[in-house]
């Protein structure tokens, strides 16, 4: 009889056997807005995921919430060639938590938390988000890849790290915030986002160097592996097992995407600065 391990695994590429080929389909068949369509869905539902932790039982804190992250996503995707913009969601977002919280204080104990989640909370979450989105519409032929590159450090980051940690892992890594995760699978989940970057460099990002291609995996992978131990500390910290459950085999919006808002970040970056 297959185990509860067995049966995770077989939901998990059941799941990507189905979301794989749409994502696919948006990035290369869609116009850009199909895509961004879905980072922006997937956006709200991680923001929505985030303020259900640090506002616990308060729905009109949750709903402010991600109606900031959906005011910096919608004003970074169709306003971001204008500085104007950009800049007031930087200064504007970050003085509202607080502001906001004091106009709904409930209890001070955790106040702190719920104000620097509304200042946060759209940075964190949904501007990554929108970076796929962006990439994919600004950067010609090469933003369906980049945008694939950006998948790839991820997800093949955290199945390498999966792999890894079952069948090798001895050493705890974090133990503290993520009891399950190992110094042995850590060192897979970078191999596996360097096979990812690889991949990108040979077959849908050609214009990408290996060499720079294995840094890239490297960094981005830390910085993936990084992020899913931010979300562990986020939810440990609020007594959160998942995220969410909208997932299947993977928990929430959250849980998927922990690694993928930090990769896409590294990415845009890597090609603003040296490409």
């Amino acid at each position: 009889m297959a185990g509860p391990a067995s049966s995770n695994l077989a939901v998990r590429l059941l799941t990507a056997a189905v979301g794989v080929p749409a994502i696919l389909a948006l990035l290369y068949e869609a116009p850009d807005w199909g895509f961004y369509a879905l980072a922006f869905a997937a956006a709200l539902v991680g923001c929505a995921e985030l303020f259900a932790m640090t506002h616990p039982g308060d729905r009109i804190g949750q709903g402010v919430g991600v109606a900031l992250c959906a005011a910096a996503s919608l004003a970074l995707y169709f306003g971001g060639d204008d500085a104007r913009i950009v800049r007031t969601v930087l200064i504007g977002v970050p003085l509202l938590g607080p502001l906001l919280t004091l106009a709904r204080l409930g209890s001070l104990s955790t106040a702190a938390l719920r104000a620097l989640a509304l200042s946060a909370g759209p940075f964190l979450v949904a501007v990554p988000m929108t970076l796929l989105a962006i990439m994919k519409r600004d950067l010609g032929a090469q933003g369906p890849g980049t945008v694939i590159l950006a998948l790839m450090l991820a997800w093949l980051g955290d199945t390498g790290g999966y792999f890894a940690g079952r069948f090798l892992g001895r050493h705890k890594l974090y133990e503290a915030v993520s009891p399950k995760k190992t110094v042995e699978g850590a060192l897979g989940g970078l191999a596996g986002s360097v096979v990812g970057a690889l991949f990108a460099s040979f077959i849908s990002l050609r214009s990408l160097p290996v060499g720079h291609a294995i840094l890239l995996g490297l960094v981005a992978g830390a910085a993936g592996q990084a992020g899913d131990l931010a979300e562990s500390l986020l939810k440990r910290s609020t007594g959160v097992k998942d995220s969410g459950s909208i997932v299947p085999g993977h928990g929430g919006i959250l849980d998927r995407v922990d690694a993928l808002i930090f990769t896409s970040a590294v990415v845009y970056l890597d090609r603003l600065w040296l490409h």
